[in-house]
């Protein structure tokens, strides 16, 4: 019987470098001239994945938010991993928006995942789900690089690790 080869396909920010990104960015706004003396803050939230970021207007939001973007490209973060949610009006007239941190494969894609697999009929390419994260295994290499190279084409709305490479 012929060994069965595997690697897992998964998907998420490295915090750490969330935080460096997003502290460089809190040293840039208390140095540039055009947010001198307003309220600006940017609270990433560890544990929820989500960074909360409040600005004295929309277009200084956006200001912020165009910075924080380019400290994290620099940081390698994937911005595809990135679900920003809706802005809204906080006290004194300010606003603010809540952005969420993709940490894992979440299901409905998954199934997308699998479903865009199944219908590519590769032999022998078998797909399993596990928890935030899939597995993908077949008897032939080749076939899994092809696996790799077609999930590179497709676009799922987030950024996928290909890892965990192994003969069974």
């Amino acid at each position: 019987m012929a060994a069965t080869q595997s690697f897992d396909v998964t998907t998420g920010c490295d915090l750490q470098e969330v935080d460096n990104a997003i502290n460089q960015a809190q040293k840039e706004i208390k140095q540039r001239y055009d947010f001198k003396g307003l309220k600006i803050e940017i609270e990433f939230r560890r544990a929820d994945n989500k960074l909360v970021v409040r600005a004295p207007d929309d277009f200084k939001l956006k200001a912020v938010w165009d910075m924080i973007e380019e400290k994290m490209v620099r940081r390698q973060v994937p911005l595809k991993n990135l679900q920003h949610g809706k802005v809204t009006p906080a006290s004194g007239g300010a606003v603010t928006e809540e952005i969420t941190l993709q940490q894992g494969i979440p299901s409905d894609t998954a199934r997308a995942i699998v479903k865009y697999l199944k219908d590519l009929k590769l032999r022998k390419v078998q797909t399993e789900i596990q928890g935030d994260q899939l597995r993908v295994s077949s008897p032939s290499r080749d076939e899994l690089q092809g696996v790799m190279q077609k999930l590179r084409e497709k676009d799922f709305g987030i950024e996928l690790k290909f890892g965990n490479f192994r003969s069974n």
